[in-house]
């Protein structure tokens, strides 16, 4: 039976969240004692006192898992005991699906309805199907003639980087651990600082499973301190970002500066809902394009702000939007009935806040939005009518809830606008057409095309995107595996008798 909204208010009161570090299989403070507060964005509220780290913890930490990965006690274990633990992991996620939703949700100001599914559900998920995987990944036999023998094998980089965002604390921090995990890999995680307290929560859970002391370590901080000791770190050998691409920059610099360590980003997007002419306006379209712009409060690199509407739809499209969004509830993301939750802090609330006066400024017509009266970082789902391409919030990520609804006259001219964009991580298409479907999803470029339907896919597919929304690597699917991997050659010489 689902829990009420004053069930979850007695389990976040009764919460005593650990701000520590986490490093070599022990809670800590920063080596400087240095402290900084994480806040509910929805009241204000101080949840605990975080550990600062920097250089000198990042040092401590990297020095363990490089111990422990040398040795060989998880690197070197036999696959089936990684999956094992890793499967165990996924079993204490669920067991404890209610706290740390709860946990979560103050620490975001996400509804409590998206963290249980995304903790219940996608998280367990990713370390059952990453453990799953580690028997279950093979190297390969290079033909050659009967004088040699060529194996090609995978082995774990090493010591693996991640630096997650604030948006999704928990679920990427399964991204990221879990193939490295399953592979072998010793980790160094920096949760981003407004949200690190389900990172830590999950070190112990981890540790409760079997993970050897050393293997992960937390360590929370900010990007300037804690991010860039981790990118110029020159015992790290491979890292992993999730964030914007104005950071993901940095890391590429860094790993020029430092020891060229291999770099995964996935990063910003401008992501075009596409509805073309022949498409059925029905109510399942509708929800799929408020849910593309609205879920997580917009806050979500693949959100599709941008809607490129067949212009003979575009009235009756608008009036159905218009419904759907007046339905949404903004307010307290502890309670169930609660569509959309805070901003993630006051000086991104009002960045979102600037990006829709910008709209009005430059001639957009806002029909319903703006700022919200509510105690908090609340902004109101704010839909615009007559966007441009050229207008800024058709061109930067907003990463809040506004949609923009611009009409296009051919499935030439949405390809065009969608496709002039620095960003290329997602796009939707709405069509009845299945030959222009797949001449769409083809012809974007981005990392993921979405056909009749809102979706960045499930865990078996790669997430990532072109252009700047990312590099080479991916998350998801067996391709997460590559980031943490390195290829050897073995090349076997023998006498032909």
């Amino acid at each position: 039976m689902p829990l009420s909204h004053t069930d979850y208010q007695t389990i976040a009161d009764k919460l005593s969240p650990n701000g520590q570090a986490f490093i070599d299989g022990k809670f800590c403070n920063a080596a400087d004692g240095e402290k900084f507060e994480t806040i509910n964005p929805a009241t204000g509220q101080v949840l605990a006192s975080v550990a600062h780290c920097k250089e000198q913890d990042i040092d401590r930490a990297v020095a363990a898992a490089r111990r422990v990965f040398n040795a060989g006690t998880w690197s070197r274990a036999e696959p089936e005991e990684r999956k094992d633990v890793l499967l165990k992991i996924a079993a204490l996620v669920r067991e404890h699906t209610d706290e740390l939703a709860v946990l979560e949700s103050l620490d975001t100001g996400k509804t409590i309805t998206d963290c249980l599914h995304e903790i219940g559900t996608e998280v367990p998920a990713f370390f059952q199907w990453y453990g799953e995987l580690a028997d279950k990944t093979f190297g390969k036999i290079a033909p050659t003639g009967p004088g040699a023998l060529a194996l090609i094998t995978k082995e774990p980089a090493g010591v693996a980087g991640a630096v997650l965002p604030w948006n999704f604390p928990l679920v990427m921090a399964a991204w990221k651990i879990a193939p490295a995990l399953a592979v072998g890999c010793s980790a160094v995680i920096k949760p981003a600082e407004q949200t690190p307290l389900s990172a830590i929560r999950l070190a112990e859970l981890m540790q409760q499973a079997g993970v050897p002391d050393g293997v992960i370590n937390i360590v929370p901080g900010f990007g300037e301190t804690a991010g860039r000791a981790i990118g110029l770190h020159n015992d790290i050998d491979t890292v992993s970002f999730t964030g914007s691409t104005e950071v993901g920059r940095m890391f590429m610099r860094y790993s020029g500066d430092s020891n060229l360590k291999g770099v995964g980003l996935e990063m910003g997007g401008k992501s075009p809902f596409i509805v073309l002419k022949d498409a059925a306006l029905n109510d399942d379209l509708i929800e799929h394009a408020a849910m593309s712009a609205f879920w997580n409060g917009g806050q979500n690199c693949s959100a599709n702000m941008r809607q490129l509407i067949a212009a003979p739809l575009v009235e009756e499209f608008t009036g159905r939007i218009l419904d759907r969004v007046k339905a949404f509830q903004l307010g307290d993301p502890l309670n169930p009935k609660t569509d959309i939750g805070s901003m993630i802090t006051r000086e991104h609330k009002s960045m979102v806040l600037d990006y829709i006066q910008s709209g009005v400024d430059e001639g957009a017509r806002m029909v319903t939005g703006g700022a919200s009266e509510l105690p908090g970082h609340f902004i109101k789902p704010t839909v615009f009518r007559n966007v441009t391409p050229d207008m800024k919030i058709a061109r930067e990520e907003i990463f809040g809830p506004v949609l923009g609804i611009m009409p296009v006259q051919s499935a030439e001219e949405a390809l065009s606008i969608a496709s002039d964009t620095l960003y290329g991580l997602h796009a939707t298409v709405f069509t009845q057409d299945i030959d222009r479907a797949i001449s769409m999803a083809r012809s974007l470029p981005c990392g993921t095309v979405s056909v009749n339907g809102f979706s960045e896919g499930d865990i078996k597919t790669p997430f990532g995107g072109y252009k700047q929304s990312g590099s080479l690597a991916r998350d998801n699917g067996t391709e997460a595996l590559e980031q943490y991997l390195q290829t050897k050659t073995i090349w076997i010489q023998s006498k032909v008798g």
